[in-house]
């Protein structure tokens, strides 16, 4: 069966686009299928009532499963629009996602490395599995890090996961030219050729699997049971109370009625509700 290669253009960038926009105008697509991660909507959590809250702290409690380890993991990304591709296997592994968006900024990459040497200082080595197109730049960008973190003194180690050359031989990516006008054409050309390969190409599975690969590579089962064990017991505790709410509420009413009470007197300072307590004076 034979394949019809799209040039990566900008002209055929648009052109997608416009396909995409109207197949979801068409109901063709899902409109969830697709998100926008650049442009997101900001506003305050609320809840109907302190159970609520219980439910929710239940639901978003998780202790640190790197704590304890040898190692520490971070998954650093080239692209954004593939973060939602590595999302899922890096929350089931607690792996922090970094998407870099090309070459990371001189503050992200400082702020990086301050993050990285706290875990160093405790006695952890850091690391980072990092994922990028196959072409000049892309290449370079796994040695950029290492380089600019070495300069901030962070002693980390970086390994690229993936794309490889051995990855696209095996897997055998549609192709691109290289971009002739990136200043570091000539040194890739010399060694790989003139045509480059997008990270994009690899079936998502295919990166889940590295990394899950990296993360039984660097963890250490034993120590990641023994928080694992924790977190059951405390999410445990935490839903036992949503569940039992006003026995609670009750309990506190009855045996802590001062504190209760002093909480109250403190609230009523909150910057948050001073407008209100002074429209009511007037």
């Amino acid at each position: 069966m034979s394949r019809t290669l799209i040039p990566n253009t900008v002209r055929s960038y648009k052109g997608l686009g416009d396909v995409i926009s109207n197949a979801r105008l068409a109901g063709l697509i899902d409109w969830d299928l697709i998100e926008d991660r650049t442009r997101n909507l900001q506003s305050r959590a609320h809840f109907a009532d302190p159970k609520e809250v219980v439910e929710a702290a239940y639901q978003s409690h998780y202790l640190d499963r790197w704590k304890g380890q040898e190692n520490r993991v971070e998954c650093w990304v080239e692209k954004d629009a593939l973060a939602g591709v590595f999302s899922r296997v890096c929350r089931k592994w607690d792996v922090p996602l970094f998407p870099c968006r090309g070459y990371v900024s001189q503050s992200e990459m400082w702020s990086a490395a301050m993050r990285l040497q706290h875990y160093e200082h405790n006695g952890q080595t850091a690391v980072i599995i990092h994922f990028g197109d196959h072409d000049p730049s892309g290449i370079d960008m796994t040695r950029d890090i290492q380089d600019r973190m070495a300069t901030f003194g962070c002693n980390v180690s970086v390994s690229r996961l993936a794309l490889n050359m051995d990855q696209v031989e095996q897997y055998n990516p549609p192709p691109n030219p290289a971009k002739a006008t990136d200043a570091r054409f000539q040194a890739y050309l010399e060694t790989y050729g003139e045509k480059s390969w997008e990270l994009d190409a690899l079936d998502p599975a295919t990166l889940s699997a590295l990394v899950e690969a990296a993360v039984q590579r660097y963890r250490d089962p034993a120590a990641w049971q023994k928080v694992a064990k924790q977190e059951i017991e405390e999410r445990a505790l935490l839903r036992a109370s949503s569940d039992h709410w006003d026995d609670v509420a009750s309990f506190l009413h009855d045996t802590v009625p001062e504190d209760i009470a002093d909480h109250k007197h403190t609230l009523r300072n909150d910057p948050r509700y001073q407008d209100d307590l002074a429209a009511k004076k007037k």
